[in-house]
């Protein structure tokens, strides 16, 4: 028997597409493989981000509980020890030489004063001690206050509920001043109207139940006291400034 005769086989025609096969392999394009998902324990970056966070957490509560402590602690100090700033006065005042001098190049002082502070440590539980003391003295108001002198006094300490005087003695010789200046100080020294001034520069530490605190820095400034108002008895209380110079 002979072969039946071989179908030719039909070339397909440009831009034939298989309907039986995928569009992605019509047109030769494969997509990327994808990426392997991996648990969370193979994540670095999230644990550091989570361990951070962590640490700022514990951070913040560490903060807040040491904010919390002190002003506990604050305020049982000031309910138990009740603290309470000394109290400066001027206790008394006398010049022992004032002498105004008018000559041809000049006017000039002379003076010498005696000045008298009086502090109290008003405290039942708490001590202060002090370190050198600089005492500057003036006299005058205004445009014409003028220095008299400065004098150091070594430290000291306070003890609870304690009263005790400063006796600081300051002098200037041949001080030029102006014309107007002295004039007006001579004037007011003979009618006991003359203001009297001191400030005092010093560093105040304390010291509770035998625990000494360090130091700060303190200036008292009495102001504007005239002589006519020390004789008559009146002690108006000094200015205590902290941490200024």
């Amino acid at each position: 028997m002979s072969e039946p005769p071989l179908k030719p086989v039909l070339q397909k025609p440009p831009g034939y597409r298989d309907p039986n096969l995928p569009a992605a392999a019509q047109s030769g394009f494969r997509p990327p493989p994808r990426k392997p998902v991996l648990p969370p324990s193979f994540n670095p970056r999230r644990r550091n981000r989570s361990f951070c966070r962590v640490c700022c957490c514990w951070l913040c509560i560490f903060v807040l509980v040491l904010v919390l402590l002190s002003v506990i602690g604050g305020l049982v100090f000031y309910i138990w020890f009740d603290p309470k700033f000394p109290v400066f006065h001027i206790r008394s005042f006398r010049i022992t030489r004032f002498n105004v001098t008018e000559r041809p190049d000049g006017t000039y002082l002379d003076a010498a004063t005696t000045t008298s502070l009086e502090m109290k440590n008003p405290n039942v539980k708490i001590t202060y001690y002090y370190g050198e003391t600089e005492v500057g003295v003036s006299v005058g108001e205004g445009g014409d206050e003028t220095p008299v002198g400065t004098t150091a006094v070594p430290g000291f300490t306070m003890w609870k509920q304690s009263t005790m005087s400063l006796k600081v003695e300051t002098k200037v010789s041949n001080t030029l001043v102006d014309d107007w200046v002295g004039k007006r100080l001579r004037s007011r020294y003979r009618n006991k109207i003359l203001a009297v001034n001191a400030e005092a520069r010093t560093k105040v530490g304390v010291s509770v139940a035998g625990l000494k605190v360090g130091k700060v820095a303190v200036t008292v400034k009495c102001d504007g006291i005239t002589m006519k108002e020390l004789d008559g008895g009146d002690m108006p209380k000094c200015v205590i400034d902290m941490l200024k110079w």
